[in-house]
């Protein structure tokens, strides 16, 4: 297995990266937005995302964008192909995109919105911390990517201040622990359990 910079000469995995990414929505049913082959394609070009492949099979992918004029850098589409999960491998891509985020664009603030748990937890241990909406760039393109998700409708009535997703974020010039981070698995249960129960109130007329 190897997790590398990915570049024009990985644009024959495009398809299958979409695939992936719409199937692993499908069965989640919240919380990935779709991507065209195209649009990966231009990410792979630029040289802004990681790929993992045990020898020429596509294992997982990460890709980054820059908004803000180079003031956010976010890390999205984080996916593991079915047959490389539940072996640590996310863990691995996503630390991959962190560092290549932190090399391309060493003073950005670096975020991503996402439903799961275990990339909440994988944020964590990289020293994100979860933040409102209004602490995330502003630039009205990152948030129409969110427009393929089955819950945009939330976002949108929320005046984009909440959704199903969580906000976490990286900032450079803040403090860190020296020791590493620890997780609180109540900690966490209990923000996606107060988020979703806040939500749902919303959604009933």
């Amino acid at each position: 297995m190897k997790i590398i910079v990915a570049d024009a000469s990985h644009s024959i995995y495009a398809q299958v990266i979409c695939d992936t990414i719409a199937e692993s929505a499908k069965i989640r049913g919240t919380g990935i937005a779709r991507r065209t082959p195209e649009y990966i394609i231009q990410r792979l070009k630029n040289g802004n995302a990681v790929i993992a492949l045990d020898g020429e099979k596509f294992a997982g992918f990460c890709y980054i964008e820059v908004w803000g004029h180079q003031k956010y850098v976010a890390n999205s589409g984080l996916i593991v192909h079915p047959d490389y999960r539940d072996q640590g491998l996310a863990k691995k891509i996503k630390k991959a995109a962190f560092d290549l985020s932190r090399k391309k664009f060493p003073d950005a603030k670096i975020f991503g919105i996402t439903t799961g748990l275990a990339v909440m937890k994988i944020n964590y241990e990289l020293g994100y911390r979860p933040v409102t909406f209004s602490e995330l760039t502003d630039d009205p393109e990152f948030w129409k990517g969110c427009q393929t998700c089955k819950n945009f409708d939330i976002l949108t009535r929320t005046e984009r201040k909440m959704c199903l997703c969580t906000g976490m974020l990286f900032d450079p010039v803040a403090k860190r622990p020296t020791q590493k981070r620890k997780i609180d698995q109540k900690v966490f249960d209990r923000l996606k359990k107060i988020k979703q129960s806040l939500l749902l109130k919303k959604s009933k007329p």
